[in-house]
């Protein structure tokens, strides 16, 4: 088989800009220089581009663009929304799961410390979903204010969330609902008015556009207060001068992403089934973590294997892969360095499997068949010889 240069696996963690967005980013870096909150020609030049830019995305969200606002990544949105749902709207509990991104779980760790809200933890079971009859227990407890925040798609197996009838519990219980919708902006479609969802957050680089822009979606009904203090730019939310050439770099790749949405999809989706198949019938005793061999219950963009060789050559294994050219993750991006391993393996798998390497692999419409063949042989290879 010839072998394939190169081979990125690592989606989840980043994706590769369009090459339409960095022409695009080029020109406006070029010739919409202007502060778009100066009342010259420059200024109004790019004004107009960074609402043109909200009212894409508020459309496809069939919300209102004075509920879209632009922040540098998912991080600082879910730290805006959390913190403020605390200091600005009374929430005294936070209900949410071991398996979400650090990014919720370390805001909630602070929380809990600095401004001593309860915490509760909703059960997850052994393929990553959420048990909603224990999240309409938990919410029963008690009538103390809460915010819900449970991810959409788990960035490290793809266990998806129903958003509909997470939604509905937390109605059903006056509780407010935060989804961080970083991993499916851009691979899922929502109609926001028709769901019961309060916050929802995005960040660029996880659908072909580029890092250092994201956006947050906040019900109009909410009044949040700004954690970046400064002028009143994005309507008083989040002080600090507009990245235009970002923000319309993610436009674009948001509006491409939802343009070519069924052809993207079925292509995935194709590669990720197409994976399952060879990899199962080339490595037996391989395990599948989570829900990923499940079209109902995972994403069609991440799949997250358990491979029957010692914990000891995992870093064999990793340095092979690498010296080869292929990316692929032992977890997300934001657990690398990290000595106690993945916390979301950690709460499904039993000792013995979180003893054997576990690998992240997540596609994108830059990838094809070929690819996969070169991986699975690769992986293969290293197993049998072990």
């Amino acid at each position: 088989m010839k072998l394939v240069s190169n081979i990125y696996f690592d989606n989840a963690a980043t994706t590769k800009i369009d090459q339409s967005v960095i022409n695009l980013m080029n020109n406006v870096m070029t010739n919409n220089y202007g502060n778009p909150n100066s009342t010259h020609s420059f200024g109004r030049s790019s004004r107009t581009l960074v609402e043109k830019a909200r009212k894409s995305i508020a459309k496809e969200f069939n919300v209102l663009p004075s509920e879209i606002f632009f922040t540098s990544c998912g991080t600082e949105s879910d730290n805006l929304i959390l913190i403020s749902a605390v200091k600005d709207l009374g929430v005294k509990r936070i209900v949410t799961s071991e398996i979400e991104h650090k990014a919720v779980l370390n805001v909630v760790k602070f929380l809990k410390l600095t401004e001593s809200i309860k915490v509760e933890f909703v059960k997850v079971n052994r393929k990553g979903l959420i048990d909603y009859k224990d999240l309409n227990k938990v919410l029963v407890k008690t009538n103390l204010k809460t915010i819900v925040s449970l991810m959409h798609v788990n960035n490290e197996i793809g266990s998806v969330l129903d958003l509909i009838k997470t939604g509905d519990i937390c109605k059903k219980h006056n509780a407010l609902f935060h989804s961080d919708t970083v991993q499916s902006i851009g691979k899922y479609r929502f109609d926001l008015s028709k769901l019961n969802i309060d916050f929802i957050v995005g960040s660029a680089h996880k659908f072909h556009g580029p890092k250092g822009i994201g956006f947050v979606y906040i019900n109009k009904k909410l009044k949040l207060n700004p954690q970046i203090i400064g002028g009143n730019q994005e309507r008083g939310l989040r002080a600090g001068t507009e990245s235009v050439h970002n923000i319309c770099g993610m436009e674009l790749a948001f509006i491409e992403s939802y343009k070519s949405f069924d052809e993207n999809k079925k292509h995935i989706q194709g590669l990720k089934t197409y994976f399952i198949k060879k990899i199962s019938s080339s490595i037996p005793l391989l395990k599948f973590n989570g829900s990923c061999d499940d079209d109902n219950e995972s994403t069609f963009s991440i799949l997250n294997i358990c491979l029957p060789v010692s914990k000891d050559q995992s870093v064999l294994l990793e340095f092979n892969l690498d010296l080869k050219g292929v990316a692929c993750s032992r977890g997300s991006a934001c657990q690398s360095g990290s000595s106690t391993g993945s916390h979301v393996l950690n709460s499904i798998l039993s000792e013995l499997d979180l003893k054997k390497p576990s690998l992240r692999f997540s596609f994108s419409k830059y990838n094809n068949k070929a690819e996969i063949d070169n991986v699975v042989e690769i992986l293969s290879d290293f197993v049998n010889s072990n």
